[in-house]
């Protein structure tokens, strides 16, 4: 059966990660901006980053090259909103010349609103602390619908609110860079008014979108969150891994405490005193699909203490993440089991240690066979009957990974940050194949988390 002929074949990228031009034409500084400095690996930053904003018509040509379906951006807040009550028209002409140019191209543009920039201004407010950001997130949402809904119809509200919240205000790894993890008493306050706040931000950006799009809007989010894969295949095996992705108890690294609000109206048993029945109308907005991000599994074996062999004899990328493929096929299950949505992978792939060799070429065989065995997990999902709208491959170019900086590279385009030289890695030309044929000579297997055997 393999992959339905209109299956979404794309990549993904971030604005702050890819644009530099972080003063220019009228943007305003956000939180990466102005927060950074001492906190990322060789000091570096993102101010130039991989030249995106000056760089977008030959990035598209590449993409076109590959033979991409479609792409999936975000938009600066703070190029948009520089200013609380502000609207940069400089910052929303270039959003505006990118999505023609990925049409012109044949490229179906997917928006996402939020992947952390948060601005300057609104951190000086309280950020996201501050009850009021999501007023402020539903006012700039209905600038970028207003600005772009007319060509664009694919729309995430927010990028991995787990990991802004998480890593920008409890583990104080990305910015603002705030610990309370520093201090235990605000550890759970801390995590569970944010998450409301975000979470209302999403419910009313959901509603902005639907009220304002020109084009009939297909709206999804961007979540992560830990899917445990069984290591068999008995009814049992499964079901505690199933129970274990989500759990009654579930803290913030649960996909249910951000997931079941948003789709469901409920909150697991640590957020149940959190929202009230008028948030819940305003969170739980319908959705046309469901995006997730999705590099690596848990194992149910961590959750019963039983850990010895956790990931052992498993390969692991540059991020030090095990290789685990069966989790696409496990995630999309479990997440259409329970929230009944068809399922958008939004994010997906791995870091190397990528170079351009004396060939002028930049050979990543181990990137293809994490392509290979995790879209490969995928189709068997699709070949059951799960519906599986599309594959969007993190990242399209090398570029700035947050507190890691420039080490670490992701892309499927190889970028020379000295001259922004770009190089096409043999992986996107084994993605471009892959597009060409529709995955159809991929086997449909599972490979047990990696092990081999």
């Amino acid at each position: 059966m393999g992959f339905p002929k209109n299956f979404i074949w794309g990549a993904a990228s971030a604005d702050y990660q890819i644009e530099g031009a972080y003063d220019e034409d009228g943007k305003g500084a956000g939180i990466w901006d102005a927060l950074s400095e001492g906190h990322v690996k060789h000091g570096e930053n993102g101010n130039v980053a991989c030249d995106h904003y000056h760089r977008y018509k030959e990035d598209v040509a590449i993409m076109k090259e590959l033979g991409l379906k479609a792409y999936r951006f975000s938009v600066s807040w703070p190029r948009i909103m520089p200013r609380e009550g502000e609207i940069n028209e400089k910052g929303i002409q270039f959003y505006q010349n990118l999505v023609q140019e990925l049409l012109d191209a044949g490229i179906t543009p997917m928006c996402t609103l939020f992947h952390w920039n948060l601005p300057m201004w609104l951190h000086e407010k309280g950020g996201w602390h501050n009850e009021a950001v999501s007023d402020y997130f539903a006012e700039y949402a209905k600038v970028v619908v207003d600005a772009l809904s007319d060509k664009v119809s694919f729309w995430m509200t927010i990028n991995e609110p787990l990991c802004f919240v998480v890593n920008g205000y409890i583990t104080g790894d990305h910015a603002p860079f705030e610990r309370a993890f520093d201090d235990m008493t605000k550890l759970m306050p801390t995590a569970t008014a944010l998450t409301r706040n975000a979470l209302l931000a999403h419910g009313k950006a959901v509603k902005v979108i639907r009220e304002n799009a020109k084009l009939t809007p297909r709206i999804g989010m961007a979540l992560n969150g830990n899917i445990i894969t069984p290591w068999g295949d008995s009814e049992e095996e499964i079901a505690a891994a199933r129970a274990a992705t989500f759990p009654d108890h579930a803290t913030f690294s649960g996909l249910n405490w951000w997931a079941d609000p948003m789709v469901k109206g409920t909150a697991p048993a640590m957020l149940a005193n959190v929202f009230s029945d008028e948030d819940f109308e305003i969170i739980c907005q319908p959705l046309d699909f469901f995006g997730f991000n999705c590099y690596n599994s848990g194992n149910y074996d961590e959750y019963t203490g039983k850990n010895e062999h956790v990931y052992s004899g498993m390969a692991r990328t540059s991020m030090d993440w095990p290789i685990t493929p069966d989790v696409l096929y496990w995630a999309v299950r479990f997440i259409h089991e329970r929230y009944d949505l068809p399922v958008l992978i939004t994010e997906n792939g791995m870091a190397n240690l990528d170079f351009v060799m004396s060939d002028g070429k930049v050979h990543d065989p181990q990137r293809i066979e994490f392509m290979k065995t995790y879209i490969g997990g995928l189709k068997k999902a699709v070949e059951e009957g799960i519906p599986v709208l599309g594959y969007l491959y993190w990242s399209i170019i090398d570029n700035f990974e947050w507190a890691e900086g420039y080490d670490k590279r992701f892309g499927l385009v190889h970028v020379d940050y000295r001259t922004q030289e770009r190089t096409v890695k043999d992986s996107g030309y084994w993605y471009a194949d892959l597009i060409r044929e529709n995955g159809e000579s991929l086997p449909a297997t599972l490979h047990l988390d990696g092990r081999l055997g």
